[in-house]
């Protein structure tokens, strides 16, 4: 399988770009705005047009009822939380369904085609708007309209998905946002999953991170912090639209299986397929703007860094921890922090790991919080009871041999630092020997 991402312009065009400047402050977040063609500007109140109940007649499979699937399978699940999608329902009198993409804790995720357009837009339906899913829905709205308020021609932003509009819906109990993006390919964990051994091979890898670098370098230069980076919010582009045309024709010749119920009906995700666009990064939920520190539990749990795990302070340096874990996920073959006791995420064992692949941490990051005292003493030693293993980044780094090996080992020396500000930035990683490597033979290929 050949898997083409980064023509060498993109990463020219970067560094004519190192710099962007602002037009407008963050906006406010309390009002609901219209980012694109796609959405026209209407009342956050308005009902949602359901007008299009007609789709398929081609036979369908019944999934029994007495058995979970879905979001019904998601701990904490309460179905009153959901708004009841059907295919075929359109929303603002515009954007019909034509597909289930998939579901998490704040939504459902759905194709939908603009009937004014014609174009294909993938819409997130959020859970009902309680607390931990406004603020979810807020944070996606309050990134796309910083980062687009933006007056600068970086060329991160063909790297990022950002809302494209939004409106809202009233549901059986309480009211749903809506979200419309453009859409997009499988995940990078799905992805993975469908190649030879299941990881990437150097070039793709080195490709992906110089391309989602160039994105993660427009949010840090705008002050945000996306926190919850991993191959789960990183997804192909897709610039062939015949991709979700063959979905839209599948759903009507071969219909999704699914389960009815008396208030609504629970359809079968789609299978993505394997697009032919270059990596985007996804998922603003969790991000936080700002210049200043942070505070607060972020990060997916076996890629906390340790500033998060200790209860410091924390800015966009997690972001480029988060880079440095992901290399074992999509290239080595499994994860680089195993962090477990009994099957139980256990911080002490996680840090323990840490100091394996790091050795000590320096004085001044042990004074930035008073829990470091149950792991170090004054000087640095370890004292806890876990045991620290018999590791480090050069054995854990399997797969490459020679100067190859050399040069991913200094990448993530860049990255795995227990001082935040000694990391380098993503700027700096763009441009680094192991990722150049991949366009460095691009080059010498077109020109023999």
């Amino acid at each position: 399988m050949v898997v083409r991402i980064s023509p060498w312009s993109v990463v020219r065009a970067f560094f004519v770009c190192r710099r962007i400047s602002y037009r407008v402050p963050v906006a406010s977040l309390a009002s609901a705005c219209i980012l694109s063609k796609h959405c026209h500007a209407r009342p956050a109140t308005v009902m949602s047009s359901l007008l299009v109940r007609k789709y398929s007649t081609a036979p369908h499979q019944l999934l029994p009822q007495d058995v979970k699937c879905e979001e019904e399978d998601l701990l904490g699940y309460k179905p009153e939380d959901f708004y009841p999608v059907r295919l075929g329902d359109v929303f603002e009198s515009r954007y019909r369904v034509i597909a289930k993409l998939g579901f998490g804790v704040g939504s459902s995720v759905w194709l939908c085609r603009d009937l004014d357009s014609g174009d294909y837009l993938t819409m997130k339906v959020c859970t009902r708007q309680k607390a931990g899913a406004a603020a979810q829905s807020t944070s996606e709205v309050a990134v796309a309209r910083h980062i687009q308020a933006i007056d600068g021609e970086h060329p991160g932003g063909r790297y990022l998905r950002l809302m494209l509009g939004e409106f809202t819906i009233h549901g059986p109990v309480g009211e749903h946002r809506c979200l419309l993006y453009a859409p997009l390919g499988m995940t990078y964990t799905e992805f993975r999953n469908v190649l030879p051994d299941r990881v990437l091979d150097k070039a793709l890898l080195q490709q992906t991170y110089q391309l989602i670098l160039i994105g993660l370098d427009l949010l840090h230069q705008a002050g945000v912090v996306h926190t919850d980076i991993s191959p789960n919010n990183i997804l192909l582009g897709a610039r062939d639209p015949s991709f979700f045309s063959s979905i839209e024709q599948s759903e009507s010749e071969n219909p999704s299986a699914r389960k009815v119920l008396q208030d609504r009906t629970i359809y079968r995700s789609q299978s993505m397929p394997i697009t032919d666009g270059t990596p985007v990064l996804c998922d603003f939920g969790a991000a936080r703007i700002g210049e200043g520190k942070f505070r607060g539990d972020v990060m997916p749990d076996f890629y906390r860094a340790p500033e998060v795990i200790l209860g410091m302070e924390w800015d966009c340096k997690i972001d480029i921890w988060s880079i440095g874990v992901m290399v074992w996920d999509l290239f080595e073959g499994g994860r680089l922090f195993y962090a477990l006791k009994n099957r139980i995420l256990d911080d002490e064992q996680h840090l323990a790991e840490m100091v394996a692949l790091m050795g000590p941490p320096p004085r001044s990051f042990l004074e930035r919080s008073e829990q470091c005292r149950k792991y170090w003493d004054a000087e640095g030693r370890w004292i806890a009871a876990t045991p620290i293993p018999e590791q480090s980044l050069d054995t854990r780094e399997w797969r490459l041999e020679g100067e190859d090996h050399r040069l991913l080992l200094e990448f993530l020396s860049k990255i795995f630092r227990w001082l935040p500000e000694e990391r380098a930035s993503a700027q700096e990683l763009i441009s680094h020997p192991f990722l150049m490597q991949a366009h460095e033979q691009l080059q010498r290929a077109s020109t023999s």
